[in-house]
């Protein structure tokens, strides 16, 4: 795409240029017409102009201003351009429930997923481009070297399934790691009850990857408290069994 925009490390700017993968993300998200889109970071509109051909309205966030110039330059009517972080953005705004996608910047890829997870009674679906060890992490199951905070977050309100690969030439400016496509979408029963508690759980039971559970909750939890192992390191759990720690320590307050 023909632009003289520099990419800006400080928003983690890298702009796909590659056609074929920008069918197969298009494909992924299989828009219709009347979706409720909603882009996050659009960039130089490489996959907005090829989802606009195929909804009636697109929503876009891009905090970058000379960006939102040449979005606005397509002149496209069905497409509304805000300006601003999708971090502080109230996603009632866009007339909920909506599905998201977008490329997320490397450096925000974490804050925005939790943002969305505790707003994903707002979310059909969400379809997203990020770093494929971040998109791994997602996806992994206990017992892996890579399962932590991220997995057992993601997971206990989302399926998580991993799409294909993105390789660094596929971007201008080239990244210096593989990317991947990630499609999440809520559980249609989710067995958290207090997402704070849970997150706290969560937190410092990973706080320590080395350390047992008994270590790491030992200010929330004793063995006497729970019928889970604490003898265990996090990485062993299931999702079920940080669900049932966090009913625990709440029982315990």
């Amino acid at each position: 795409m023909s632009t003289k925009h520099k990419a800006r490390k400080r928003f983690g700017q890298n702009f796909l240029t590659d056609e074929k993968i920008i069918e197969q993300i298009v494909a992924t998200i299989a828009p219709k017409r009347d979706d409720n889109l909603l882009e996050i970071g659009p960039g130089q509109g490489a996959i907005t102009l090829p989802l606009l051909e195929c909804v009636d309205a697109l929503n876009v966030i891009e905090i970058d201003r000379d960006l939102i110039e040449i979005l606005t330059a397509y002149n496209k009517p069905n497409l509304t351009i805000h300006q601003g972080d999708a971090l502080n953005f109230d996603l009632n705004l866009f007339n909920p429930p909506i599905r998201i996608v977008g490329n997320l910047p490397y450096n925000i890829s974490s804050p925005i997923l939790f943002h969305l997870l505790e707003n994903r009674d707002k979310v059909i679906d969400m379809t997203f481009m990020l770093q494929k060890e971040v998109v791994q992490r997602m996806a992994a199951d206990h017992g892996s070297k890579i399962y932590g905070r991220l997995s057992v977050m993601i997971q206990a309100f989302f399926e998580v399934e991993l799409i294909f690969i993105v390789p660094p030439e596929s971007f201008d400016p080239a990244p210096k790691v593989d990317s991947a496509i990630v499609y999440l979408t809520p559980l249609k029963t989710c067995k958290v009850a207090n997402i704070e508690i849970f997150k706290k759980v969560v937190k410092a039971a990973f706080a320590h990857r080395r350390k047992t559970l008994r270590n790491c909750l030992k200010l929330l939890l004793t063995q006497e408290q729970t019928s889970i192992d604490l003898s265990q390191r996090a990485e062993m759990l299931d999702i079920d069994a940080f669900i049932t720690l966090a009913i625990d320590h709440e029982k315990s307050l």
